[in-house]
């Protein structure tokens, strides 16, 4: 039941990048920043009930009340009666307050018993609870007709609130509690061969939104009889949720959303999932909180379909839930720290389960699990409550509502809203495109024209058009995005000046210290600039316009043109371009780089540019100056005389590399790499090391090049991303189970590459 993939939902993408994936063998000690919650908040810090233990098992005859509690053989399980209580922060006079809020009923329900916080793994009346005023006339019995029920009796009628819905015929069963937390229904009297009877009925065929070691999630293929999780509601509302999980038809195990209609945001195909168990094994035994304590387990025949999970050992607490947000995880209990270690989720972006948010939000997959939800600007929660208890579906509304009057006779529509421009940002689900908005100005006259339109983008010649509510807006977590990429929000006009005005007033008290740091940097630059004026070698090249970033030169593309002989002799290629040879006019060798695709072509460039263009080592490639003009999108390096690395290891006739040439390259590529790693300002991760990027100069001393998937993080924390990179057969297992992302990921292709 724990999925591993990629972060991106496509399943055709991930079957093919798991096929091409290495070995996992090297140990995936990621710190899972926003994933590792170590003070789990999904449980109340206190036991469930203090109820009275009563034994495993409930006869016919007997009945178990509010103040009772069955408890497995050893002792890990209880089932009984409670309810949901959950701390939250609130505000006073006096500083912050801590307020506990009750479930609005009662349930009953399976717990772990020995973990001192509430932790439930089923619930029978999820969708019914009980009221106060009926807990002390409700009680578990076992029906005339042999089904387990909840009853609610009172003086002259009884209420059935739950029942099991077994088609049997007699009372002579018993329901048993086992060690598994599993709640079964069984005949009174053993099977004539001495062997345990079948169960007529146990809560692991009916799960709620928990699965426990040796329970199944999957699907019977004679009788389609299908074992789903879906999440709660909320803390303390274990009603149905927005989330689910099951194996379909199809037989591909998906996570689903389960809005109107249904949107599928995570799947892994069918034919594919014995894979998956193997990269599990793999992940599980890299983590020594699950090494030698896990097992996953698939099987597929013409009975059955589904995914199981066992433990070694009895006495550690397991298990997987679907939670609120719609992530698959998996949590074991730490004795040391007394609370719930979450060490895997699926996945690992927050904001790729739909509507995670609610509408009119923004996610931000980067940031802490309790935070990543926030209102779009000039909107506010619409329940702050439900956002305390970790339904945030919701979302938020508008402060002020919009100022439009449709036309009752086909004039223009009368409007004083605003558009306002939201950049970085992954747009909205479902936009719909207006063919004959062929400008800017076309798209946001046609959005403004229409009341129910509440957003617009206009990118690569298309204009896209949103109704209503907006769902899935999510900050973008690549390097860089083109103009393009702006969300146009429709705002009330009042809204809108004082969204100006709140910005005018932050600017303020910052203008005098701007105005000092503009003035001293003129003087710096203008000092910089006639020290690099006398001592630049490039200075008197006529084949650039102007220096960029970090002083590399801005060409111009006719002289690019000139300087490749019109880009006639290829030296390589890759999926972003085509590299060129070719000669400055001082006849210095350089390669040139031609990218290709208007939108990848962008990102790769801006990938390099900000990151080799503005550092130097002996062991990188040396980037020269680009060229930035209308479309095109051209990098010029320094020449490296003996190719790439792969020619020289895969070519039949190449050069065969002596061991110490060998040595000496992977000794400089591992220096390279931790000077990527350890020595620049920001950690920069190359996420694509391949012996195609190793490249080597007249010495065969190695420089590390393509820095076109490359990604800036923190010091102090790792990164989710949710846009796969790299090349399969180098790819570290982080990509596939789709958790955080450190500077292992280049280490471990490093490995792959030596292996080779």
């Amino acid at each position: 039941m724990l999925l591993a993939s990629s972060s991106l939902p496509t399943s055709a993408w991930h079957s093919h990048m798991l096929s091409h994936r290495p070995p996992a063998m090297t140990p995936l000690h990621v710190a899972l920043a926003a994933l590792v919650v170590f003070s789990f908040s999904l449980h109340t810090a206190a036991p469930c009930s203090t109820a009275t233990a009563t034994g495993d098992t409930l006869a016919a005859g007997r009945t178990l009340a509010a103040g009772d509690k069955l408890v497995s053989r050893n002792g890990k399980f209880a089932l009984g009666f409670f309810r949901f209580r959950q701390s939250t922060a609130g505000n006073s006079t006096g500083g912050t307050t801590t307020t506990t809020v009750s479930s609005r009923g009662w349930y009953l329900g399976i717990w772990f018993n020995k973990i001192p916080v509430c932790t439930t793994v089923w619930i029978a009346n999820r969708k019914r609870p009980i009221a106060e005023s009926e807990l002390n006339t409700t009680q578990l019995r076992i029906s005339r007709d042999g089904n387990l029920v909840i009853v609610s009796l009172n003086t002259t009628t009884e209420s059935k609130l739950w029942s099991t819905q077994v088609v049997n015929t007699t009372d002579s069963v018993s329901a048993l509690l086992n060690s598994t937390g599993n709640l079964v229904l069984v005949p009174a009297t053993p099977s004539s061969n001495g062997a345990p009877p079948p169960p007529l009925w146990q809560s692991f065929d009916y799960p709620t939104d928990v699965g426990l070691p040796t329970a199944k999630i999957g699907r019977n293929k004679l009788t389609g009889f299908n074992r789903s999780f879906v999440s709660k509601k909320s803390l303390i509302d274990p009603g149905p949720g927005s989330y689910s999980i099951d194996v379909g038809i199809d037989g591909a195990m998906r996570l689903t959303s389960r809005s109107s209609p249904p949107v599928v945001y995570w799947s892994w195909p069918a034919g594919r999932l014995a894979q998956l168990v193997q990269a599990l094994d793999g992940l599980m035994d890299s983590d020594p909180r699950t090494k030698d304590l896990l097992k996953p387990t698939f099987r597929d025949d013409e009975d059955e379909v589904y995914f199981s999970y066992t433990i070694t050992n009895d006495s550690a607490a397991v298990f997987v839930p679907i939670d609120i947000s719609g992530q698959l995880k998996l949590n074991v209990w730490s004795k040391d720290k007394e609370s719930w270690e979450t060490v895997y989720a699926q996945p690992s972006d927050f904001c790729i389960a739909h509507g995670v948010c609610g509408p009119s939000t923004v996610c931000n997959g980067n940031s802490a699990p309790s935070l990543f939800c926030d209102c779009l600007e000039t909107f506010s929660r619409k329940s702050p409550r439900d956002w305390e208890l970790g339904d945030r579906t919701g979302g938020c509304a508008r402060n002020t509502p919009l100022d439009c009057v449709p036309s009752s006779n086909g004039s223009k529509t009368g409007s004083t809203d605003v558009f306002h421009p939201i950049s970085r940002v992954k747009l909205p689900f479902n936009p719909q495109t207006i063919e004959d908005a062929t400008t800017p100005s076309n798209c946001e006259q046609a959005c403004l024209n229409d009341c129910s339109c509440t957003a617009y983008s206009y990118s690569s010649s298309k204009c896209s058009v949103w109704h209503g509510e907006l769902l899935d807006v999510s900050l973008d977590d690549g390097i860089a995005i083109t103009g393009q990429d702006v969300l146009y929000l429709r705002l009330a006009a009042r809204d809108f000046q004082s969204l100006e005005k709140n910005k005018k007033n932050k600017r303020k008290p910052r203008a005098i210290i701007a105005a000092s740091i503009v003035s001293f940097g003129l003087l710096a630059l203008i000092l910089l600039l006639v020290v690099w004026r006398k001592r630049s070698k490039w200075f008197n090249v006529p084949l650039h316009d102007t220096r960029g970033s970090g002083g590399i030169i801005a060409f111009r593309y006719i002289d690019l043109v000139r300087a490749t002989k019109n880009f006639s002799e290829r030296l390589g290629g890759g999926g972003f371009g085509t590299v060129f040879k070719g000669v400055l006019s001082e006849s210095t060798t350089i390669a040139v780089k031609r990218l290709d695709g208007a939108r990848q072509g962008e990102k790769q460039f801006r990938a390099e540019v900000s990151s080799i263009g503005l550092i130097q080592h002996i062991n990188l490639v040396k980037l020269i100056g680009f060229c930035c003009e209308g479309d095109k999108r051209l990098l010029v390096y320094e020449h490296m005389s003996n190719g790439s690395l792969d020619a020289h290891l895969f070519q039949s006739n190449a050069i065969i590399l002596n061991w110490s040439t060998r040595y000496q390259i992977a000794l400089g590529v591992a220096r390279g790499l931790y000077y990527l790693h350890q020595s620049c300002r920001e950690c920069i991760i190359h996420c694509d090391i391949k012996p195609e990027n190793i490249l080597l100069d007249a010495s065969f001393a190695p420089k590390i090049a393509d820095f076109g998937m490359a990604a800036f993080i923190g010091r102090d924390f790792s990164r989710v991303m949710t846009t796969f990179r790299g090349t399969a057969g180098y790819l570290a297992p982080e990509w596939l189970s789709g958790v955080a992302i450190t500077p292992k990921v280049d280490v471990y292709s490093f490995g792959h590459q030596q292996a080779s």
